[in-house]
């Protein structure tokens, strides 16, 4: 029997509502449901379920989080929708993975500025603008930072050159990518250790860490450097839920989140760890002099950049000159 995405939809917002009036909550206590657009088993959500816990724990009476699970709960490329209907109140997600509500989504991947600087310089407050009227959205925090893309490959370069390389990618760095002469191949990431291992692919972009826990370490022998680009991790809330809140309740909120960016720190120190680990199992470094790496990363900004004011050219203008360094 077939069954439509949109009855399941329904029913997991059925299923998602009832969750969030179990417990015979007090009148003045909030809880709000959360999913995440990551597996549950991965570094983020591991992350993150401390904070979870320390958010319930100081937050009895006030505000309660009730995580509903990862992707099982609400596909990968549905949790963004699934924020701006309201089906759930917040989700752990990267704008990569919505920008099919709204595409300035994915500029967020070309902040070269720490998050604290940027609650102070007025990008939170525009991002924040953007996504209230674009996606009915609050952008609540981020906790991913420090995370360059890179390049990863099996057949050496002495220049970035990727011609005559099949390389697997995702929107993120495929225009980047084209402008290195690669030929680019979108792959599900289930299918990219298969790719590598039957010579589909000669190589792929990923993010300093994760390639582990997809065991594409077995069948990758270089990484270039340097990286580019910054990996994005954020909490976004349905908008008119985040406006339903009490002052107590969104002050209490605000204090956790700013905590949690507060932990961000770490991010550095797991890049080093990954790289060291990388290393340790055999995968080569390339890089190039600093002329030339410079010209590397100055591209890859500057495509960045180009394709989002393609897309949105007045979003674009404004988030440029508040990400950049």
């Amino acid at each position: 029997m077939k069954v439509s995405f949109s009855t399941t939809l329904r029913t997991v917002s059925a299923v998602l509502v009832a969750a969030s009036f179990s417990g015979g909550v007090a009148a003045q206590e909030v809880t709000l449901r959360l999913v995440s657009a990551f597996a549950e088993n991965g570094i983020y959500v591991q992350r993150l379920q401390p904070w979870i816990a320390k958010v319930n724990a100081e937050g009895k009476g006030v505000l309660q989080i009730n995580f509903l699970g990862g992707p099982k709960a609400i596909p990968t490329f549905e949790a963004g929708n699934a924020v701006k209907t309201g089906v759930v109140d917040m989700a752990l997600n990267t704008g990569a993975f919505y920008t099919n509500v709204m595409p300035e989504a994915d500029f967020l991947k070309l902040t070269q500025i720490p998050v604290a600087e940027q609650r102070k310089n007025g990008a939170f407050d525009a991002i924040n603008k953007v996504w209230n009227e674009k996606g009915n959205m609050q952008y609540l925090a981020r906790m991913v930072e420090n995370q360059p893309f890179h390049i990863y490959t099996n057949k050496k370069v002495d220049k970035p050159d990727l011609t005559g390389q099949k390389i697997r990618i995702t929107p993120v760095y495929r225009d980047f990518f084209q402008s290195l002469n690669a030929n680019v191949i979108t792959t599900p990431p289930g299918e990219v250790y298969t790719a590598l291992e039957r010579g589909v692919v000669d190589g792929y972009g990923w993010p300093i860490g994760g390639i582990f826990d997809l065991n594409w370490h077995e069948k990758t022998k270089f990484r270039i450097d340097p990286g580019f680009y910054d990996a994005e991790v954020s909490l976004i809330m349905n908008l008119p839920a985040y406006k339903k809140l009490t002052d107590t309740q969104r002050n209490y909120l605000q204090k956790q989140l700013l905590a949690l960016e507060a932990e961000n720190t770490f991010w550095a120190k797991y890049t080093t760890t990954e790289t060291a680990r990388q290393q340790a199992a055999g995968i080569q470094t390339i890089t190039f002099d600093a002329a030339t790496a410079k010209a590397f990363r100055d591209k890859a900004y500057d495509i960045g950049w180009a394709g989002a004011t393609k897309q949105s050219p007045d979003v674009a203008a404004r988030f440029k000159a508040l990400f950049s360094k």
